[in-house]
Parts: C-alpha cells; structure tokens; sequence
C-alpha cells in the first residue's frame, strides 16, 4: 500500500524546500525525500559555512591595514577550531529550522534514499511514495578524477570536515570554488598555491574579472600556475605533490583540494524505471518550465544543469509550485539576466553578457566602459587590492546589456544594479543617477569615455 501526495521533492535543499514549501502553502499534500541534514549543499557544504569562513577571513586582513590606520592589533593568532565550532552551530541552527519549519507547514519528510518505481511511485527503504508531481532536486556533488593518488586530496566537502588549518595548500581548479577557497585560506594564513587547466581563472567570466583577480591574488601571497594539467597526486616524505602532464611538480604540501566541477546526483534515482533520459554528463533535460520529457516529473537546480546557483533553485522551484496548483500555467523563471557573486577577497560580480557574448549578439553596436581604481579604503595603506569594472551597453540607446565588477564591496553593490538591468536600463539611465560620494559604487554612474578596441 503506497502513500499519497499532490507533490513529491526528491532533496531537501534549496529547490526541494522551495518547492514544496509553495505547494504546502498553496494547501497540497507534499513530501519531501532526503536521507541527509536538509538544506543541501548550501547549507551545509557551500554557500553558508563557506560565507563564514569568508568574513572570518574578511576580518582577519581588515586587522592587518589596521595599523596603517593607527589602531593597534595585538597579535593573538588565530583559533580555527573556534571559527569551526561557531560555523557548525550556525548551520545547525539552520537544520533545526527546517526540521521545525516542514513540520508546521505539514510536510512529510521522507528519510532515506529515493528511487523511481515507475512514472509516478517513488521506494524510500522499502515503502512506496506516489505523487501526481514529482520533482528531481538532488543536486550535485565535488567531482574527484580518476588519476592515479587522486584520492590524497579533498573536495570542497572535505575543507569543511578540516579540524585542523592546513599550512601549505595547493587547489586544483581555477573556478568559483578554486577561488575562493584560496582566499579564505590565505587571508587567515595559509601558503595558497592554485593550479588551473584553462589559461585564466574565471575563464566563464570576462577577461576583465580574470585578469584583475589574478593580480589581486598574486598581491595576497597565492601562487598561480595556469595551464597546469593534474596528472598525478604523490606522497613523499616532504608531504603532497601535484605531477602535470608536462612532467612539472609541485611539492611539500599538506593539504590538497580538488575544486574542477560538480556533478549531477542523478544516478542512484532509477530513472529508467521512470522513462527519464540523462545526458551522459548526468544532467536530467528540462524545458524553459522545468519539465522533462515525461508528464509529472521536473528537475530544478543543479540537477538541471541551469545556473547552479541556490536563488535560481529556490525562485525555480516556487514558480514551478505556482505554475502547478495556483492556476498560473505560464509562470516559469526567466534565465536571462541573472545576477552571481563570487566571495574572493575582494569579490567578483556580474550580470549580463560578457563583452565576447555581447559582440556575438549586437555586433560592433556595443560601447564598452570600464574603470580600473584603488578603492578609498586603502587611502592609507601600504598594500590595497584593486577594483575594477565594466559597463557593457548595446545599440543607440545604450541599453546595460552586461556590468562586470571586482573589488571590495561590489557583492552588495550589484544586487541593485542588477535590478536596474532587469529593468531594462540605459547608460542614459545611470547617467542620470545621482552618485553617492565617496563610495566604489559611484564609479558606475560617472563612467564617461568609452574604451576604443583596435
């Protein structure tokens, strides 16, 4: 005998919650399938502990300008078991929440691993689940390669399992997580050497990001090798080697982290026993509604392969809610414009196309603007990171069809300015905005000279 719901999430993170909280309170029956602590990996091995970990190290490189400033730091170290034990009660704190908050709202939470029965049952550990709707969440997991000693190193899920700091740390991976896990670890003090495949970090990004990135990591102390193909991980009596393809080695390191990609959490679903289709890179194949190719089963989130970023998840998986039992059966989420942060020390920032995607779309009609700055922060400091930024606008009207932005304080900034692109936004427009003096984000609306490419 199975169990009935009007919708089915199978993981409890981002999308899963979102979705079915929005079906519950639309007053359907729902459930969602998790067999680890809800929240996902934002909760619990990204966005948030990683955020921690970012202002703990925020912090700690605003104590070493105090001095230029004349306020004096007495030297106390650094407690990373304490930064650990505070982070890890934050996220419980978050567990807990939705733990209470499912059961107010009247939402089954089904634990255990979900496996498809056919088009509309679900097995978790034996008991059968149906739903009209069922809705694939279960995002993605660090990719480790097959090379040989590949398992010497850590993911990302294993930064976060660290009791101790590591002291000589080599990333592999020049993304968003190569990067910032860089940062955080050397502005708390560890020796940072990162190693990327591509031939610039951020290569999604605009070459502006990356190249004003690489500067600033290299004036933190991070040593960067591009075009460093991994190999083979080594342990000799010194600690940890990274061997390229070439033959070069890197060595004496005691930690080491693998940051090249994720993958979907699609395999252990039995899709087939549902009639889905993965692609061989384990994405699940949606339409603009999130539906895949059989009636009553979605994918949302990374799983989807849309934009792996927990907003998008969340506004997918609602929508998708309100699509399905609030009598709104055009509302879907819209990709394009979608503004992403990524917590580098300072952070990067951007919306809209980069100045490549821009020509291929509109052309020579593009007037590009940019700005490169040392932010009045470091006025008085010997050492400063810089800002950068670029204003990417398209046709007579100028229409903000990319902003681009690096330094500090630019993740609160664009959250704004995002809003103006989505809007439709013109340079007329940030033109005919009155500054706020002094503050980075001025720079934005006072750009004057367009950059002439040759």
């Amino acid at each position: 005998m199975s169990q009935q719901f009007d919708l089915i999430a199978i993981g409890g993170g981002s999308g899963g919650l979102a979705v079915a909280e929005k079906a519950a309170q639309l007053g359907k029956r729902a459930a969602i399938i998790e067999r680890a602590k809800l929240g996902g990996t934002c909760v619990n091995l990204g966005c948030v502990p990683k955020k921690i970990m970012w202002y703990a190290a925020h912090l700690a490189s605003a104590c070493a300008e105090a001095p230029d400033y004349g306020i004096q730091v007495h030297p106390g170290g650094f407690d990373w078991a304490k930064l650990v034990a505070g982070r890890n009660r934050y996220v419980a704190a978050i567990n807990a929440y939705w733990d209470g908050y499912l059961e107010r709202l009247g939402i089954a939470h089904l634990k255990g691993m979900g496996r498809f029965v056919d088009a509309h049952t679900l097995a978790v550990d034996g008991t059968h689940y149906t739903a009209e709707h069922i809705v694939i969440a279960t995002g993605s997991r660090p990719i480790v390669p097959p090379l040989p000693g590949a398992e010497l190193g850590i993911t990302s899920d294993g930064f976060f399992a660290l009791e101790e700091q590591p002291r000589r740390v080599a990333i592999i991976g020049g993304g968003y997580i190569g990067v910032e896990l860089a940062g955080v670890l050397r502005a708390l003090g560890s020796e940072v050497t990162v190693v990327a495949l591509e031939d610039r970090l951020l290569w999604l990004f605009d070459p502006l990001i990356s190249q004003v990135l690489a500067e600033n990591m290299r004036a933190s102390g991070i040593e960067i090798h591009l075009e460093f193909e991994v190999a083979a991980l080594e342990r000799d009596s010194q600690g940890l080697a990274l061997v390229a393809r070439n033959g070069q080695r890197l060595a004496d390191f005691d930690q080491v982290i693998w940051a090249v990609g994720r993958v979907p959490n699609s395999a252990e679903l039995n899709l087939a026993a549902a009639g889905v289709e993965v692609a061989p890179n384990g994405l699940i194949p949606t339409d603009p509604y999130q539906n895949t190719p059989v009636p009553g089963i979605y994918a949302i989130g990374d799983v989807a392969g849309r934009e792996p970023l927990t907003p998008v998840a969340i506004a997918a998986g609602r929508r998708l809610a309100e699509r399905l039992f609030n009598n709104k059966p055009e509302l879907r989420l819209d990709y394009e414009n979608i503004p992403t942060v990524v917590f580098t020390h300072p952070p990067v920032g951007k919306i809209g196309l980069t100045e490549e995607q821009a020509r291929e779309r509109y052309g020579e009609t593009l007037t590009v603007y940019e700005t490169q700055f040392t932010p009045m922060r470091y006025a008085l400091s010997t050492h400063g990171f810089k800002t950068a930024m670029k204003l990417i606008c398209a046709g007579p009207e100028e229409r903000v069809v990319g902003i681009h932005l690096i330094g500090d304080g630019v993740d609160e900034m664009l959250q704004g300015f995002a809003v103006a692109v989505k809007m439709g936004a013109s340079k007329f427009d940030l033109d005919n905005t009155i500054a706020i003096h002094p503050c980075s984000a001025e720079e934005l609306v006072t750009l004057k000279e367009p950059v002439r490419r040759s």
